[in-house]
Parts: C-alpha cells; structure tokens; sequence
C-alpha cells in the first residue's frame, strides 16, 4: 500500500471514498459539517499536486433506490463553498455513462462528486461486479472514509482489489486515525478506557473483541446499549435493539469477564414516547424502560458513573 502523503497525484484521477453522511435539516441545510471538513486536507492535497477528484459517499439509509432525499446534490452548494474556487461536477449516478463520461473529460484542479453510493444495493452486499465498475472512474483509489471503514462494502474494501499497491492508499484522515490507533493500542497506559457507540452491536464485535486484550474498561453507549440490556433479560421498551445478537452480546460479556475487562453499561437512561423534537421525556433505568418508551441517551446517574471512569483513566479510545 502506498502512502498518500509521499504520492504525486499529477495528472491523476483520484478516486476518494469519503464520509459525507452529514445531518441535515428539512431544507437540507447541514447541520454539522465535520465529516465533510475532515476530507478537505487529502482534496487539496491531490489538487495542489495537479490532479483531479473524484468523490463517493453515502447518504442516510435509502431503501429502494434514489430517493430525492438522499441525493447528495444537496450537499454541492455546501462543498462548494468549502471548496471555493474548485469546479465541482456531480454525476447523477456513482456508476454508468454519466458518470464515466464526466469521469473521463474531468481535468487536473477539478472535483467531481458522484451520485449516492447506497441507490444501488450493490454497495452494502459489497458487489465485486459493482466495486470493478467504480474502480474503473479513477486511476488511484484512496480510502478516506475513517466513520465506514470497518464495514465491507463496495466502495470501502472490496473495490481496493482492483488497483495495484503502488495505486491504492489511505487518505490522510485515515492514515491520522490509524497512526492514534496504533498508538493507543500498543503503547498505551493503564487504565485503559474505551468508548464505543452507535447503533448496532453487530457493527462493532470485532472492535470489541481486539479491545479485550488491551482495556481495563470499556463504556457501551449508544443505540447498542439495549442489546446488552435485553439479553440479560431487561426491559427495554422500543429502545433500539439488535434482536439477532442477544446471544453475541451475552459472549461478549462472558469473554469480557474472563478477561477481567469491565463492561460499563449506562445504567439510566432519558427516555422518550417516540424519537421526536416534540416527545415527551422522562427518565428510568436501562434495564426498566416502560412500554412504548425508548431510551434515547444516557441519564443523570450514567453521565456521573462514566465521568468517573473517564477521569481515572489514563488512556482514551
């Protein structure tokens, strides 16, 4: 694999899986355009060398192809003005003429931004046939997508078999990212402490499991939280639950404990009748959520408990 930061992209094509799943509001305005400003080093980067970019990404969960909703069109006016003086193109599909013709006349300096990746199903049941016609829009293909990197879909990890060494690399946001890790992992301090969130353990069971050998505790919160609750036989209401891996979340447990790794669970929770602006909330234990109440984030006992952990701790991951 080569390294981004030694590479000359001149007259390259790079073709750059990003992150720019960026919370919008209902007039698509961006609410918090972090992931977006993480991937401006490496676009810069590739243009200051004189070559050109060709941007992929997901946006949001759509079920059954385009949906206007999930277009990253809405995302333009917000990378050009992030971008300034760079001509941005979109393709109205990640695949297909439109986007090998664009693809083909982009010229060194400009961007070109591709229709979301998720419209084809392709992409999440990481389609080979799928990652080889993505591969073929760009010369150079560089992951910088740290927030999708740990699933196997098209764009993220099949696609790199179809570039050589010397054509395949990590962006700097992930090239910074792997370098803390690394770090963190093999040259850390006790008490280690790591945070893991989200939604699905299903996600994250590697992670946790590489994580038993080197933390002395790690805090679940999250979306994923609920799983751990109701396999040990709580009540969760219509929290957010992973109903498949009750069983992986108990061996987790297990494996944890005979590793003498503290699992740290939150042990309230804010709840809520539905997930809206407009809810009434109230709080309970995470483990006696009432029906039709859903834990929606940590409650006041949880954010004490966890500020303790983390003030004791000498490594954060």
């Amino acid at each position: 694999m080569s390294k981004f930061s030694d590479h000359n992209f001149k007259n390259e094509k790079a073709l750059i899986r990003v992150d720019f799943n960026v919370p919008v509001d209902e007039q698509f305005n961006i609410t918090d355009d972090t992931r977006m400003r993480a991937s401006l080093p490496s676009i810069k980067k590739i243009i200051s060398d004189g070559g050109s970019v060709i941007l992929m990404s997901h946006f949001g969960r759509p079920k059954d192809g385009p949906e206007d909703r999930y277009s990253l069109k809405h995302l333009l006016k917000h990378l050009q003005e992030l971008l300034g003086n760079t001509k941005i193109l979109f393709a109205s599909d990640c695949i297909g003429e439109d986007a090998e013709q664009k693809a083909k006349d982009l010229q060194p300096g400009q961007v070109l931004l591709l229709e979301n990746l998720r419209f084809h199903k392709e992409e999440e049941k990481g389609d080979e046939k799928f990652s080889e016609k993505l591969s073929k829009l760009g010369d150079v293909y560089v992951n910088d997508a740290f927030g999708t990197a740990h699933r196997a879909h098209a764009s993220t990890a099949v696609i790199a078999k179809y570039f050589s060494k010397d054509k395949k690399m990590f962006g700097l946001l992930m090239e910074a990212e792997v370098s803390s890790a690394e770090k963190v992992l093999h040259s850390s301090e006790k008490p280690f402490l790591a945070i893991i969130g989200g939604a699905k353990v299903s996600d994250k069971i590697l992670i946790i499991e590489n994580l038993l050998d080197t933390a002395t505790d790690i805090i679940i919160g999250g979306g994923m939280a609920y799983t751990f609750f109701k396999a040990q036989g709580g009540k969760i209401g219509k929290s957010l639950c992973e109903d498949d891996r009750l069983d992986t979340a108990n061996e987790l447990m297990e494996k944890a404990k005979a590793k003498n790794v503290c699992i740290h669970l939150p042990q309230d929770s804010i709840i809520a009748d539905k997930f809206d602006a407009n809810a009434e909330i109230s709080g309970a234990l995470s483990n006696h959520i009432p029906d039709n109440w859903m834990g929606l984030d940590i409650g006041e006992i949880a954010c004490e408990t966890f500020c303790k952990i983390i003030n004791d701790s000498k490594t954060i991951l």
